[in-house]
């Protein structure tokens, strides 16, 4: 029996466009086996895998402009630029404005890993749906901790970093773990290359407190531009199938503009119109 995943790599506001991916798949009935969730990426496969069609659109353009989600007042006071525990806590808590239907969460058949990069070593983490409680959604915190735009984000006493420095596009993760169809949601587009000069400056003020984070960070463009390589050979193959905005709208990882997220959530929208066929074959 064919076994199939769906991987969202986030990009902080870009992500709106996997939002659109998943609501979708929701109304097309579309469910995977197995979703891996990296930084923003994870948060919008919460309200997947419980059903929750268009609770991730209203954060990304509703509350996602309110100075508590995501702030320069929020870095001066809580040098976090997004307030994670008010993102996956005062809003997604049971008793929050738009709560995560945990029940249906945890009924779901659908298996979850988040990655979150551990900050002492540098290394990937794989959380999996076991780690995620009611009212509980640290691990969700943990892979969305953008370096030096946030603190490390403490789980059990160990302190975390966002995913996409460690482990970016987790496909060969997906392959190993013998997914036979692959959907892989980018938030840049399907050609972009990344470059090292963009993260050295976080890097240099990271390498601080956290030398081996650092070192990584550093490193990415590295990580980012091999596992692309992966992917585009595995799509090559029919395995994987990559969807990706031909236009980032004016989004970036924490810049945003209302018109820029409602066009990138319907291309979204418009590209998860290629799933049924690639999951068909």
């Amino acid at each position: 029996m064919m076994r199939t995943a769906l991987i969202d790599v986030g990009g902080g506001f870009r992500s709106v466009y996997g939002a659109g991916v998943m609501d979708r798949l929701l109304d097309k009935g579309i469910t995977f086996d197995k979703c891996y969730g990296v930084s923003a990426g994870s948060a919008n496969m919460i309200s997947y895998i419980s059903g929750q069609r268009g609770r991730t659109h209203k954060f990304y353009t509703e509350y996602a402009f309110r100075p508590e989600y995501a702030s320069a007042n929020n870095f001066i006071k809580l040098h976090n630029y997004a307030n994670l525990d008010y993102i996956y806590g005062t809003l997604s808590n049971s008793d929050g404005e738009y709560p995560v239907d945990y029940p249906a969460f945890a009924a779901s058949p659908t298996e979850f890993t988040v990655v979150a990069c551990d900050a002492r070593n540098g290394y990937a983490r794989y959380f999996d749906k076991s780690d995620v409680h009611q009212d509980n959604y640290d691990v969700m915190k943990a892979s969305s901790a953008v370096p030096v735009a946030c603190e490390p984000y403490v789980v059990d006493g160990i302190p975390y970093f966002d995913g996409g420095i460690a482990d970016p596009i987790p496909v060969q993760l997906a392959a190993d773990e013998g997914y036979d169809r692959i959907v892989l949601i980018l938030t840049h587009q399907r050609d972009f290359v990344r470059e090292g000069k963009k993260d050295a400056a976080p890097a240099a003020l990271l390498k601080r407190s956290y030398p081996a984070a650092a070192e990584r960070l550093k490193n990415r463009y590295r990580t980012y531009n091999e596992e692309m390589e992966v992917a585009e050979k595995l799509a090559a193959d029919g395995q994987v199938l990559i969807l990706a905005p031909d236009d980032l709208c004016g989004l970036d990882t924490l810049s945003k503009n209302p018109e820029g997220l409602e066009e990138m959530y319907q291309k979204g929208l418009d590209a998860a119109e290629a799933v049924p066929e690639f999951l068909a074959n």
